[in-house]
C-alpha cells in the first residue's frame, strides 16, 4: 500500500523522535490508523525506527517506585515478590512504558495473547499488567512444580517451549541468558 509523500514523511520523524516502531491499520470504512503499540492483529508495521537498545539498559533503575505495587500483586498471587521483582528488572527494568520488538508491554512484558488470557485490559497500566504477568507466572510456577528455573525459561521462550525440550530450559540463547539474569537478580 502506498503512503502520500508527506504521511510518510511525518512518520518516519516521528518514528526517529521518538524511537518507535509505527503500525498502520485500515478499518472497515477505510480509516487509516497508526500507532506505536498495536492492540489487534490487523496492525502492520510500515516504518521501524532505527535500532533501539534494551530497556534495562536505557531506563533507570526504579525499584521503589513499584515495590508496594509488586507486594500486593505477591501477596494476592502467593508468589515471592523477590521473584516478581527479578522478572520486572529483567524484563523492563522498571520501565511500564516499555515495549518489545516483538510487541510485548509493560512492566512485565505481557504479549497480547498472554495479556488476553490472565484478564489484563490495559497493557500499559502498571497495576493490570503487574498482576497479570503475576498470574501468568504463579500457573508456570505451578506447572513446573515449583521450579524457578523452568518456570522463569517458559515466561521467556512459552511453556510449550519448556515441554518440547523435555521440561528443560530451551536451547534458545536469548532464553538461556534471561534466565541466568533473572536468576541473578532473585539471588541478590
Amino acid at each position: 500500500m502506498e503512503l502520500p509523500f508527506i504521511t510518510a514523511s511525518i512518520l518516519m520523524l516521528f518514528a526517529l523522535q521518538t524511537h518507535a516502531d509505527v503500525y498502520m491499520y485500515k478499518d472497515r470504512s477505510g480509516v487509516t490508523h497508526f500507532t506505536d503499540s498495536p492492540n489487534h492483529s490487523g496492525y502492520w508495521l510500515i516504518l521501524r525506527s532505527k535500532k533501539r537498545t534494551k530497556a534495562s539498559s536505557r531506563q533507570p533503575y526504579n525499584k521503589s517506585k513499584f515495590s508496594s505495587l509488586v507486594r500486593s500483586a505477591a501477596k494476592k498471587h502467593r508468589i515471592d515478590p523477590d521473584l516478581l521483582h527479578a522478572v520486572i528488572r529483567a524484563e523492563s527494568s522498571y520501565n511500564p512504558n516499555a515495549v518489545s520488538r516483538a510487541g510485548a508491554v509493560g512492566l512485565m512484558q505481557l504479549m497480547p495473547a498472554t495479556a488476553k488470557r490472565y484478564g489484563v485490559r490495559n497493557r500499559r497500566d502498571p497495576v493490570d499488567n503487574v498482576n497479570g504477568g503475576a498470574r501468568y507466572l504463579r500457573d508456570l510456577l505451578k506447572m513446573f512444580n515449583s521450579n524457578v528455573r523452568l518456570a522463569v525459561a517458559a515466561y521467556n521462550a512459552g511453556e510449550n517451549a519448556v515441554i518440547k525440550y523435555g521440561r528443560k530450559v530451551p536451547p534458545y540463547r536469548e532464553t538461556r541468558e534471561y534466565v541466568k539474569r533473572v536468576l541473578r537478580f532473585y539471588r541478590n
